[in-house]
């Protein structure tokens, strides 16, 4: 059953969750000059989650943690959640033609990850999203994440960083997987019916699996902490950047094109809704604020 291995990958999902949300506080608290620097510091409302199940038995759930409306977040959201139970008929099915071992018999499953997505106050300042999740059924298990930089004005020198951030705590797992990694994000993160990427990519991977536990698991965490020193230098830099109207008016248009990815193509996003977690939870990723020309 593979108990330790759940405990060791949904506590670390939790501790990474922890050390997100206070630097993403401490970000609040020391932007002191610039846009919207006179606003109220920022704080994160925590609620636990629960998963729905069809015969009312425990199935799991989590912690959704969102702020809004603060100095340097317009609206960011950290959640992790271990689930468990059976999925419904559809999820199974789905599963099933992806080729999961035992999906046609034994709908069983267990899963537990982070979700991250921050859109910002300053149009300068580029929204993000990352997740790493651990994954079992009786027949398998595997791990699936990565992060994306999604800015609506770009900055050669940022997606640089973000880039070279993630790549340099890939290497030690093999000088491959980096682009292995970014061309599966620069696929999975592409919105098909506008004919371009949702942002300037990042790493993505799914059904990791290579039959080494530990191995994948310490890749999984390493995609973790690469993402705080990927992305915080970029905040620092832009949140005091002057804007404009035009630079609000032309974020609201790429958050439209986020919002139609999450709703239409993000694998999670049909999942969590699919097995009955919290709704709210799910679509936490969805922006405040968004616009259609």
């Amino acid at each position: 059953m593979m108990d330790t291995e759940k405990d060791r990958a949904s506590s670390w999902f939790r501790q990474l969750r922890d050390e997100i949300v206070a630097a993403f506080e401490g970000l609040e608290d020391s932007h002191s000059e610039g846009p919207f620097s006179d606003m109220a510091s920022g704080r994160f409302e925590v609620t636990e989650t629960k998963r729905a199940s069809d015969d009312g038995s425990d199935a799991g759930g989590g912690l959704m943690s969102v702020m809004r409306g603060g100095r340097v977040f317009e609206k960011v959201g950290v959640n992790v959640s271990t689930v468990y139970g059976t999925l419904g008929e559809a999820a199974q099915k789905a599963m099933a033609a992806r080729g999961v071992p035992g999906m046609d018999n034994d709908p069983r499953f267990w899963a537990s990850g982070i979700s991250l997505v921050a859109h910002m106050q300053n149009p300068h300042c580029p929204a993000v999203h990352m997740n790493t999740r651990m994954f079992w059924t009786p027949g398998a298990w595997w791990f699936g994440g990565g992060s994306d930089l999604n800015p609506c004005i770009e900055y050669d020198e940022d997606t640089a960083h973000f880039h070279a951030t993630q790549k340099a705590h890939l290497d030690p797992h093999g000088d491959t997987l980096y682009p292995e990694l970014k061309a599966w994000a620069d696929e999975y993160f592409y919105i098909p019916h506008r004919h371009r990427a949702r942002g300037v990519g990042g790493i993505f991977m799914d059904d990791r699996n290579t039959g080494d536990w530990e191995a994948d698991f310490a890749l999984t965490q390493d995609i973790g902490r690469a993402f705080l020193p990927a992305y915080l230098p970029l905040v620092e830099k832009r949140r005091v950047q002057a804007c404009t109207e035009d630079d609000k008016d032309t974020q609201l248009i790429h958050r439209g094109l986020y919002a139609e990815y999450n709703l239409v193509y993000d694998r999670g996003t049909k999942f969590g809704l699919a097995t009955g977690h919290d709704a709210n939870a799910v679509l936490m990723s969805l922006p405040p604020l968004a616009k259609w020309v």
